[in-house]
C-alpha cells in the first residue's frame, strides 16, 4: 500500500457540497433571469425613444409644412399689400390732380364747389413698426 494517507471527506463535508452547488445554481439562475429583465427593460425603452423619435420627425414634418404654407400666405398677402400700396398711391395722386382742377374751375367761374380735402391716412399709409422682410423657413431649419 501506498505510504500517503488518503484522506475521505467525512459525512457532513459530503452532504454539504450538494448544498453549496444548489444555491451556486439557484444563484446564476437568478443572475440570468435578472439579466434577461435587465436587457428587455434596455430593448423596451429603445423601442420606446424610436418611436418618440419617429413621432418627433412626424410633427416636425407637419410644422415644416405649416410654416411653408404660412410662408406663402405670407408672402401672397405682402404682395396683394404692394399692390394696394401702388393702387393707393395712384388714386391719391388723381384726387390731387381732380381737386386741383376743381379749384381751378372754382376760380375760373366763381362758383363755390364743395372740394373734398385729402384725408391724412391717405398721405401717409399704414407703416408696420419694423421694416418688411419676408420669413424665410425651411425643414432643416429645426433639425439638430
Amino acid at each position: 500500500m501506498s505510504s500517503c494517507p488518503i484522506r475521505r471527506a467525512s459525512s457532513s463535508e459530503g452532504d454539504s457540497q450538494p448544498v453549496i452547488d444548489e444555491r451556486k445554481r439557484k444563484r446564476m439562475v437568478s443572475n440570468r433571469e435578472s439579466a434577461r429583465r435587465s436587457r428587455m427593460r434596455k430593448q423596451q425603452r429603445l423601442d420606446d425613444l424610436m418611436n418618440q423619435e419617429a413621432q418627433l420627425k412626424q410633427h416636425n414634418g407637419e410644422i415644416s409644412m405649416q410654416i411653408d404654407l404660412m410662408t406663402q400666405q405670407y408672402t401672397s398677402v405682402e404682395s396683394e399689400n404692394a399692390v394696394l400700396r401702388a393702387q393707393l398711391s395712384e388714386l391719391t395722386e388723381r384726387l390731387r390732380s381732380m381737386n386741383s382742377v376743381l379749384r381751378f374751375l372754382e376760380e375760373f367761374s366763381g362758383t363755390t364747389m364743395d372740394i373734398p380735402e385729402i384725408p391724412d391716412p391717405l398721405l401717409t399709409p399704414w407703416q408696420l413698426p419694423c421694416p418688411v422682410h419676408p420669413i424665410m423657413a425651411n425643414d432643416n431649419m429645426f433639425q439638430f
